[in-house]
């Protein structure tokens, strides 16, 4: 027996944020997790740029990874998970994780990407914490 699905209602309760952009990389989907990591309602974040979460020292690379992808139709994301700092709304950066997937128009061409996030800020800060803990103890040890 086949259910079927309402991909609305799936995106809109899936606890990893689901962000999609456009060729230009305006934000074009934005689901209530994404709200809930970045802190930015939909209102605020649809049509804008993604900039509006990456910081700015990351901007150059990620744009030009970007339109490489836009160009070539290829990612070497899709299955690798990656892991960057991100912007929340309050200024503060936090550490995602995301897969990435190219989304394509009738003609086969790409004409969107969507990146499936989840905030890993507080496993990435205990694993910082536990790797200062092992110096500290390496040091007195000797």
């Amino acid at each position: 027996m086949r259910v079927p699905v309402d991909l609305s209602q799936l995106v809109a309760s899936l606890g990893d944020a689901v962000v999609v952009s456009d060729l230009k990389g305006d934000i074009v989907l934005w689901n209530p997790a994404a709200e809930r990591i970045f802190g930015f309602t939909e209102a605020e974040a649809l049509g804008q740029s993604l900039d509006l979460i990456i910081p700015e020292r990351q901007r150059p690379r990620h744009w030009q990874g970007y339109e490489q992808t836009m160009r070539s139709g290829t990612t070497r994301y899709g299955e690798a998970v990656l892991r960057v700092p991100a912007l929340h709304k309050e200024g503060h950066t936090l550490s995602i994780a995301f897969t990435v997937a190219l989304l394509h128009a009738e003609d086969g061409s790409v004409n969107a990407i969507v990146a499936l996030v989840r905030d890993e800020t507080a496993r990435w800060n205990e694993e910082r914490d536990l790797r200062r803990r092992l110096r500290e103890l390496e040091t007195k040890a000797g």
